[in-house]
């Protein structure tokens, strides 16, 4: 084969996806050799092998780490309900793993569960990168030009850092190569169609897997929705609306319930009070006296706890952060896996305008949110892309119309991460064949948080029967739990 004909055939065989020629290709067709999993031999584990980049199948390839957990009623076997965590950089595998804790005994009698870790992450070459480096990051509260500058020099020095550990995968982490991937695990396990549960990040995974391989999809649930297809200003003003919303939650609960360690006080004053303090530098951290607290911080401790919500923790919290104890420090955990920005700024195009844009922009934020003024996850996510030297890959569109089975959407109508109105907007673009059940209740990720949920859901993955139109499930409040630590902060969606 002349050298100049190459490229011309590679990408003839990527276009029909179907290149049986290619190593990674040849692998798949061998089908996969499961193992008991090292983690637990109750459940199995095997790898397939896909091209790091689907337009040159000779090229790179990468190792997919798959775990299964059978069917346990396997005369009555349905298919293979695939699921995925979230994230982005969630396991799959672990979750596939943890399935037994997560999904009701109807669903784990009828399908065999199965997950993976996505490219990029876990077993699944992960992008890792200089603990060092990532421990000297900048605040990601910007105040000035200056900062600005320095963050975009940081960002690029990250990820020529972050490339050179975790090549070949670094630059094809984006949810369309996971889609792809999918694909060849679908393949890989025998099935004609699969169904999927994808929670928050992994939402657009089923998403925008079901609109490319349509006729693959037996059942399609969605739990606690991104939205895709909006810009800068709609991600970063939905995302802060909902963790504004999250906190007037809270407030709402402890003026009403005494179980609230801050019940019968002015919490927007206190809250006003402690953020005013870590702009000063003089919040100490009642967990870790040594540390002294920023804006940011302060925001993703509440945030963190939006999550479950862990109401009776961050009241506590907050309480003791008003009269600092003398607690001993904690140690800290050094990260060096972090995929996060590898994933999402190759998914989403977030340009700010520069200095004075960003500038104006979370002024407005901070106008209309006084308790919460900015979310921290989506300020995060925006300043970890700012001067962001790759493409994007998979920019924000609006997705074509489904041309699946029924989908059902679920989300919680106070959900501080993922907010109610993405849900809405994803249903309305995937048109009639999108069913939407709201969860009038608090807190990120649905499926299990009452019966009322976990009931729809199975019935929907058993038989492929959506509710009505208009569902909705009562809320349930949170039963304290973690009292007495801090709230997680969560860097993710999931």
């Amino acid at each position: 084969m002349r050298a100049t004909t190459r490229p011309i055939l590679a990408a003839f065989l990527a276009v029909l996806t179907a290149g049986a020629a290619s190593p990674a290709h040849a692998a798949r067709d061998r089908g996969p050799v499961w193992k008991a999993c090292v983690e637990d031999r109750t459940a199995q584990c095997t790898t397939v092998r896909v091209p790091v980049d689907r337009a040159d199948p000779y090229g790179p390839s990468l190792s997919i780490a798959v775990a299964r957990r059978p069917a346990a009623d396997p005369g009555h076997r349905i298919g293979t309900l695939l699921v995925n965590p979230g994230g982005p950089g969630g396991s799959g595998v672990d979750f596939a793993l943890d399935s037994p804790w997560f999904f009701s005994e109807q669903v784990r009698r009828r399908f065999d569960i199965v997950g993976f870790d996505p490219r990029g992450v876990a077993r699944s070459n992960p992008v890792v990168c200089s603990a060092s480096l990532l421990a000297a990051g900048p605040s990601v509260v910007i105040t000035s030009a200056h900062e600005y500058a320095d963050t975009i020099a940081y960002n690029r020095r990250l990820a020529a850092d972050c490339a050179r550990r975790s090549r070949p995968v670094f630059g094809h982490a984006d949810t369309l190569s996971v889609v792809q991937d999918m694909e060849s695990i679908r393949a890989a396990l025998g099935e004609e169609r699969i169904s999927f549960y994808g929670a928050s990040y992994g939402t657009l995974l089923g998403a925008q897997y079901a609109e490319r391989f349509p006729q693959r999809v037996r059942a399609l649930v969605l739990d606690s929705v991104m939205d895709h297809s909006g810009d800068t200003d709609a991600f970063l003003g939905a995302e802060t609306s909902a963790a504004q919303d999250s906190f007037d939650e809270f407030v709402a609960w402890c003026t009403r319930s005494a179980e609230c360690a801050l019940h019968g006080r002015d919490v927007r004053r206190i809250w006003a009070a402690l953020l005013e303090r870590a702009k000063r530098g003089t919040l100490r951290d009642p967990f870790d006296p040594s540390h002294r607290m920023t804006v940011y911080d302060l925001l993703g401790v509440a945030f963190g706890s939006f999550y479950d919500p862990q109401w009776h923790s961050l009241a506590i919290y907050l309480k003791e952060a008003s009269a600092p104890s003398g607690r001993r420090a904690r140690g800290t955990v050094t990260e060096v896996e972090y995929g996060f920005p590898a994933v999402f700024c190759d998914d989403w195009s977030v340009p700010v305008g520069g200095w004075t844009g960003l500038r104006d922009r979370l002024a407005a934020l901070a106008r209309a949110n006084p308790q919460m003024p900015v979310s921290p996850l989506a300020l995060a996510s925006v300043a970890g892309c700012l001067g962001w030297s790759l493409p994007v890959s998979n920019p924000q569109r609006v997705p074509a119309p489904a041309r699946t089975g029924p989908v059902l959407l679920i989300n919680a109508r106070h959900d501080p991460a993922t907010p109610y109105a993405w849900a809405r907007t994803l249903a309305a673009q995937l048109g009639p064949k999108a069913t939407l059940v709201t969860y009038d209740g608090w807190g990120h990720t649905v499926y299990g948080r009452s019966d009322c949920v976990t009931t729809l859901v199975d019935r929907y993955l058993l038989a492929v029967r959506p509710p009505a139109a208009g569902t909705s499930c009562p809320g349930v409040e949170p039963a304290p739990h973690g009292v007495g630590k801090r709230p997680a902060a969560r860097r993710g969606y999931r």
